[in-house]
């Protein structure tokens, strides 16, 4: 039993692993997407809002039709739907289609969360659960850290169309896989979800038991996941412009995650020390305060900045979602007490990251496309050399580095 519960957390912590390096790799492309296809600040926002839109949009109606099909076969086929959308979006060529294909990422991707943190909670019906969701959401971190950062690292080798294409072939590999794993255990089988759904109907008000408080939280939750999301769509484009390479780039998201996951540990236990009220306090002050920061740094000292601001920027939600769980109900059963966890944080998503990006990415909108063009078009450059010219030149990643050479590309 003890080994069976681990298989499903395994198998969980692995699909957890791979959607969010999907989610979190476009902070590296949309950088070279707005070279390559000479996008408007707007239209980046854009690109990142279809993305965690569908994602957050569609993660109440996965919750609902796992209660129904069961979660394997729909998480498997989330995978499967995030896989190939990337890799339909290595073969564009535009804006429009580079839009429909996140759009279809996004709301496969929103099978995961939903539906892992359920296969987990009734794998550990009467363990370690707390242990075991802890440990599930560590996996995310390590995809957010590791996936990135490798991506940029091949960028300027093999391309950013073959670079997401390998993965994504990763991505269909780990789809298989996590079928075939919960079927052979016997998890996430639409019995089990059945028996949750007629649990989750006797539920009245979702399980909140303090419709104010509640309501309180969340709106600091909405302006917290509002921030987060709009510094890391656009950081990627402040650090190229003080002369940061992609590369650089992978390593600054690095940090920022790394700082991210110390976060989750550090800030509940400063909540425990001081209170909730007070944390929320000192980590959106030091939010606010490490992103002005940045806009003033130079390059170097910036990614020395950053792993404490991923610390403040990221410590809020842990905080806020542990302060949450006792303005809610226990229901019966470890998968019902998910399902409304999981209803709670996408209805907030929904409402959070559907427009952030787009509106921040609006506010520049007076000749943005000139100034993008000007920082990441290497053409631009080399016909009008400036300092660190070389550094940006490195960011004409649409073709690998032998077929840019074989051009007489990238020859210093």
């Amino acid at each position: 039993m003890i080994r069976r519960a681990r298989a499903v957390l395994a198998t969980a912590c692995g699909a957890h692993f791979i959607h969010d390096g999907f989610s979190d790799i476009l902070y590296v492309l949309l950088p070279v997407w707005a070279s390559e296809f000479g996008l408007t600040f707007a239209q980046v926002g854009l690109l990142k809002t279809l993305y965690t839109g569908g994602m957050a949009a569609f993660q109440v109606p996965a919750g609902i039709l796992a209660e129904r099909r069961g979660e394997a076969r729909l998480l498997a086929a989330g995978t499967a739907v995030t896989a190939l959308a990337f890799l339909t979006a290595g073969l564009t060529g535009g804006f429009v289609a580079l839009l429909a294909c996140l759009v279809a990422g996004g709301l496969g991707s929103g099978c995961q969360h939903p539906l892992s943190s359920s296969l987990v909670a009734h794998a550990y019906e009467s363990g370690a659960r707390r242990t075991a969701l802890g440990t599930y959401n560590f996996s995310g971190d390590l995809g957010k850290v590791a996936v990135p950062a490798t991506v940029a690292l091949l960028l300027p080798w093999i391309g950013w169309r073959r670079a997401i294409e390998a993965y994504a072939v990763i991505g269909l590999l780990a789809a298989a896989v996590i079928l075939g794993l919960l079927a052979r255990l016997g998890a996430g089988r639409a019995q089990a979800a059945a028996g949750s759904a007629r649990g989750a109907d006797r539920a009245s008000g979702w399980g909140i038991r303090d419709p104010r408080a509640y309501r309180a939280l969340s709106a600091i939750h909405v302006i917290d996941n509002s921030t987060r999301t709009g510094f890391l769509t656009f950081m990627p484009f402040l650090l190229i412009g003080k002369g940061a390479t992609v590369q650089s780039v992978g390593l600054a998201l690095m940090l920022v995650f790394i700082g991210g996951a110390v976060g989750k540990f550090a800030c509940g236990a400063l909540a425990d020390r001081v209170g909730v009220i007070r944390t929320v306090v000192i980590t959106e002050a030091a939010t606010g305060a490490g992103i002005l920061l940045l806009l003033t740094l130079p390059l170097g000292a910036c990614l020395f900045a950053l792993p404490p601001l991923g610390v403040a920027l990221n410590g809020t939600s842990s905080v806020l979602r542990h302060r949450r769980r006792p303005r809610l109900e226990r229901p019966s059963g470890p998968q019902l007490r998910d399902l409304l966890h999981a209803r709670h944080r996408r209805l907030r998503a929904v409402a959070v990251r559907l427009r952030t990006p787009q509106r921040l990415g609006r506010r520049p909108t007076h000749a943005d496309g000139r100034r993008l063009r000007r920082v990441l078009d290497p053409s631009l450059h080399a016909a009008a050399p400036t300092p660190g010219g070389d550094r940006v030149r490195s960011l004409n990643v649409a073709a690998p580095v032998g077929e840019r050479q074989g051009r007489g590309e990238g020859a210093d």
